[in-house]
C-alpha cells in the first residue's frame, strides 16, 4: 500500500496535545523537524489557555492548532485536532517526547507492507525510569536542563530490542478512516487515563488485528510531564465496565502485549472461556467499587 503525500508534500499528520508545557513542546517539535525523513503536518492542541506562552509560540511558528481556555484533557483535545488533519494518517505524539532519526521512515515502510488500513503501529520509547515490555529503560535526563541529547543520538541504536506485539501507546499511527470508524477518542475517559487501551479495544472490535510496535522507530520519552499534574479518572474501572474485561486481560489475551512480534499470533486470543472471563471481570469491578467505598481498594485491575 503506497503512501503518497498531500498537496503540501506532507505524509503524516502529527497531533500533539500540550498543556502549558512549552519547554518540552519546543524540544519535541524541533526533533520532528530535525530528525524526520519526510515532511509532516504538525497539529498542536493548546490546552489550558497556553498561559506559559504556548499559544503565542504556536502562532508564531505557523502550525495548525486547536485551543481551549481550560484543560479539557487528551480525549477532547485529540478529537478537536482531528478537524485539522490534512493527510490520510494520524500520528499521536506526546509533547514530552523527542523523536530519533528516521523514526518516521520505519513507520512509513511498515504501513506500506500492509494490504489495507486495519493496523495500529507504535514506535518504541526509550525512557529514564519506567521499564516495561514495550520500552527501553535508559536515562538521558528527565528535564530540559538534564537532557543529554548528543549522548542519546550517539547511543540510541545500541540497545537491542525486538519488534513487539500490542500497540496501544504513543507514538502510534492509524489511518484516518479507522479513526473515524471507531469515533476517535472516547471522551468518557477524560482527562485521559486508559484512553490508550480504549482506542485499541475499539479498533479490535472494528476488525483491526495488527497491533505492532517497531523497534527501529524510536523516540525518547521524558515521562508523564502532564499526567502527573491532573486529577486522574478511574480508567481501569471504566474500561472494565465498558468492555467486560480488565485492561490487563485485554492487553495480554487479545494483543499479546510485550511479546516479541510473531505474525502467527496476530488475531489469536488466549481466552479459553470468554463468557466466564466477562463474568469474572464484572465481579472484580463490583468488588473494586465496594472496596473503594470502604477505603480498602487494591490495585488489582
Amino acid at each position: 500500500m503506497k503512501i503518497t503525500p498531500n498537496e503540501a508534500g506532507e505524509y503524516f499528520s502529527i497531533v500533539i496535545p500540550s498543556w502549558n508545557n512549552l519547554g518540552f513542546l519546543k524540544v519535541c517539535v524541533e526533533s520532528i523537524q530535525k530528525n524526520s525523513t519526510f515532511k509532516h503536518q504538525i497539529v498542536i492542541h493548546v490546552n489550558g489557555g497556553g498561559v506559559d506562552g504556548t499559544l503565542d509560540w504556536v502562532k508564531e511558528q505557523g502550525f495548525d492548532y486547536t485551543f481551549s481556555e481550560d484543560n479539557i484533557g487528551v480525549c477532547w483535545a485529540m478529537n478537536l485536532m482531528r478537524t485539522k488533519v490534512k493527510t490520510d494518517y494520524i500520528l499521536f505524539v506526546n509533547d514530552d517526547m523527542y523523536v530519533l532519526p528516521e523514526w518516521d521512515r520505519f513507520l512509513k515502510e511498515e504501513i506500506e507492507k500492509c494490504d489495507d488500513n486495519k493496523f495500529y503501529i507504535s514506535s518504541t520509547a526509550i525512557q529514564p525510569y519506567k521499564k516495561d515490555g514495550y520500552g527501553i529503560q535508559a536515562n538521558y535526563g528527565d528535564t530540559i536542563e538534564t537532557f543529554e541529547e548528543d549522548r542519546l543520538l550517539a547511543e540510541y541504536k545500541n540497545y537491542k530490542f525486538d519488534d513487539w506485539m500490542g500497540s496501544t501507546v504513543p507514538p502510534c499511527i492509524l489511518h484516518k478512516d479507522m479513526w473515524d470508524f471507531v469515533g476517535g477518542y472516547s471522551v468518557e475517559f477524560s482527562p485521559g487515563i486508559s484512553s490508550d487501551p480504549d482506542i485499541s479495544a475499539k479498533l479490535w472490535m472494528a476488525g483491526v488485528r495488527k497491533f505492532k510496535g517497531l523497534s527501529d522507530s524510536r523516540v525518547y520519552h521524558f515521562e508523564t510531564k502532564s499526567t502527573g499534574r491532573i486529577k486522574k479518572n478511574l480508567g481501569r474501572v471504566q474500561f472494565l465496565l465498558k468492555f467486560g474485561i480488565t485492561q490487563k486481560e485485554f492487553r495480554k489475551s487479545f494483543l499479546h502485549q510485550s511479546e516479541t512480534y510473531d505474525e502467527s499470533k496476530v488475531g489469536t486470543v488466549d481466552v479459553k472461556s470468554p463468557k466466564k472471563l466477562r463474568l469474572y471481570s464484572r465481579y472484580k469491578a463490583i468488588s473494586y467499587l465496594l472496596l473503594r467505598g470502604f477505603g480498602l481498594a487494591k490495585k488489582f485491575i
